[in-house]
This record gives structure tokens, C-alpha cells and sequence, in this order.
């Protein structure tokens, strides 16, 4: 059979967005799947579905990916770990440079301490953690340049991950109350915005960064059946940055990307003008026209948040076919095998309106 992929976003269904992705690509006759995020705890009986459906109720699933704590990406995967033979589980886990990162802590005295607190402060990984060493599943690191199957991490690198743990909110005892107070009123500000008509080419997107726990996202890039593959997670500016940086030594060369995983379900503060042409192209001329490229986006029916139409408006602006999971389930493919119940996802419209 020709070499394939396959690369299933699950809709994980609830009040707000979240991420479930299934792969399965083959390579040389040999066939690989890999699952990256797994939704809400309760998406993990889906995702294990899904694969028995899809998939042919494989034996075995190479690599599992947890791309940061948050609990919409990572709380799916216990179910996953707990049901199926696991080759390798990648993740980042903040406790295990306690020791490192102890010097840079004013409030803690001990290393134990430290990794006390960063395990319950990212408890959704130190759950993931807990099953794997129970089920002897090895667990590695995804820093930039790690292979993962066919795809390359480009993001985040060592250091920039052990700078986020350290100003992360998810460690508030290097906090004082007025502070977290402050922060809560900024991430309040981030989401509120009101709709005002905007031409074609029109892009805004505001100051202000998404969260460390967003940046600390695995970035993957994968070249496969002639397409170039890039899975976002939840990263945000600095992390885009860092995958324009590492391009060139992944052998990626930008602009130009066939499958792009919108970040944060099409979150605004996680992109700019600026890195959507470094990574995507310049906008075209004039809308319509034939589409160059896929941008998958997971949001759910739900969420009224996500995605921005900003970010809707810019996949559009590079000659995007943009699909949403809002609804259903959304395949990107190559080769791969038909199904009858699936059919061609339409593009979500072009808004004329975006936030202020």
C-alpha cells in the first residue's frame, strides 16, 4: 500500500474548547499511530473509541503526547494509558528539575519542597506520570529537536521552559496576593471585546501574551507524503517564534505550511501579523481563489470564545481551507484509506467583522 497519513481532531464537546488528536501515517509498509492530547478526562473513553473504529483496534499506540498540563489537552490521556500499550509517553514535567530550579525560588528552602509543589501545581501530568511508571511506560522529555516517529519537536527549548516554569502562575507562592489579583483582572480584560466591521486583509490582534502554561505547549512538525505538518498545541507568540527560529535546522522551510493546527482554538493573543507571514505567507490580494493550504482549528460548539474571528479572518487572508471541530470530528489526509460516513468538511465563512 502507498505510504499515508491520517490526522484525526476529535470534537471534544463542552463549555470550552479542548484538544484530542488521532494519527496514524504509514511508512515504508509500516504502519505508526500516534495520539497527541486526549481532551477532558471525560473525552478519554472517545478517544479510545475513536481508535477502535478508525484506527482497527490496534494493539499498540507508539507514542502518546501530552502537550501541557492543561486539563482540556491532558485529561483525556489517563483514560488512554490506563486502556492501551503505550510505547513512549512525552512530556514535560516541571518537578523533575527541582533541584535546577531551586536557587531561583526565594520561598522554598528544599528541593523536595519544590517538587512537592510543582507536582501539585501540574497535577494533571503527575497523574499521566503516575500511570506510566505503574504500567512500566518509559517517559521522555519533548524539548526541542526530540524525535518523535516521523515528527520533530520544534518548541519549547530547555531553557525557555525552565524560565516559564519559574514565572508561571502555577506557582503562586513566588506571589503575593495583589499580584495574582492584578493577573486575574488582565486575563478577565484579555476576553472581553466587542465586534466591529473590518475590511479584507484587516488583521488586529492584541497586546498582552497567553499564559506560560500555553507557551510551555510541544510544538511537532512532520514532513510526510509531501506535506509539511505542524501541530500548535496551545503555544503562543514566543513559542511560534522559537519554531521560525528552529526551521531551517528541521529542514523546514518557511513560508509554507500544508496542515496547520491553529494554536489555543484560534485564541488571538497567541498569534500576530507578523508570524502568520513568517510562517504561513503574505496575504493574498483580494479574497477568493483557490485555497493553498489546511488550518484545522479545535473549538467546541459551546464555546463562544473560540475561535476569534480575527484569527479566522488571517487563516483566511493566506488562502486557508479553515475547518472547525465544532460538531463533528475533522480529518487532513493523504492517501489515507476512504470511510463512508466521512465526508468534505466545508470551509468556515470569511467573518467581515472581527474584536476590537
Amino acid at each position: 500500500m502507498t505510504d499515508f497519513f491520517e490526522i484525526d481532531f476529535l470534537d471534544v464537546e463542552a463549555k470550552s474548547s479542548g484538544d484530542a488528536i488521532c494519527i496514524r501515517y504509514e511508512l515504508n509498509s509500516q504502519t505508526f499511530i500516534h495520539v497527541v492530547d486526549g481532551g477532558y478526562q471525560s473525552t478519554g473513553e472517545k478517544v479510545i473509541n475513536f481508535l477502535n473504529k478508525y484506527y482497527g483496534s490496534p494493539k499498540r499506540i507508539d507514542h502518546v503526547v501530552a502537550t501541557h498540563n492543561d486539563g482540556d489537552h491532558a485529561g483525556g490521556l489517563q483514560r488512554v494509558l490506563e486502556d492501551c500499550e503505550v510505547g513512549v509517553l512525552w512530556m514535560l514535567r516541571p518537578w523533575v528539575f527541582a533541584a535546577e530550579l531551586l536557587p531561583r525560588f526565594k520561598r522554598f528552602t528544599t528541593a523536595d519542597g519544590l517538587e512537592k509543589a510543582l507536582r501539585e501545581a501540574y497535577s494533571n501530568l503527575a497523574a499521566l506520570e503516575e500511570i506510566a511508571l505503574r504500567k512500566n511506560i518509559p517517559i521522555y522529555a519533548p524539548f526541542q529537536g526530540s524525535t518523535i516517529g516521523a515528527f520533530r519537536v520544534m518548541a519549547p527549548t530547555r531553557s525557555r521552559f525552565l524560565d516559564l516554569i519559574v514565572s508561571s502562575d502555577k506557582t503562586p507562592q513566588e506571589k503575593g496576593l495583589l499580584e495574582m489579583a492584578r493577573d486575574a483582572v488582565v486575563r478577565v480584560a484579555k476576553e472581553a471585546a466587542a465586534l466591529a466591521k473590518a475590511a479584507w486583509g484587516d488583521e488586529y490582534f492584541p497586546a498582552g501574551e497567553t499564559s506560560n502554561e500555553n507557551e510551555m505547549s510541544v510544538v511537532q512538525y512532520a514532513y510526510l507524503n509531501g506535506c509539511k505538518i505542524l501541530l500548535t498545541a496551545d503555544t503562543g507568540r514566543t513559542g511560534l517564534k522559537e519554531v521560525i527560529d528552529y526551521a531551517p535546522l528541521a529542514g523546514l522551510t518557511l513560508p509554507g505550511i500544508d496542515r496547520f493546527q491553529v494554536p489555543h482554538h484560534g485564541g488571538r493573543h497567541n498569534v500576530s501579523t507578523d508570524l502568520l507571514v513568517q510562517l504561513l505567507g503574505e496575504k493574498k490580494a483580494a479574497q477568493g481563489g483557490k485555497t493553498t493550504f489546511t488550518a484545522v482549528i479545535s473549538a467546541a460548539e459551546a464555546d463562544e470564545d473560540h475561535p476569534r474571528k480575527s484569527v479566522v479572518r488571517a487563516m483566511h487572508h493566506r488562502g486557508a481551507h479553515v475547518i472547525s471541530t465544532e460538531g463533528s470530528n475533522k480529518r487532513t489526509s493523504k492517501n489515507a484509506p476512504q470511510r463512508d460516513d466521512y465526508s468534505a468538511a466545508d470551509c468556515l465563512p470569511y467573518p467581515d467583522e472581527q474584536e476590537d
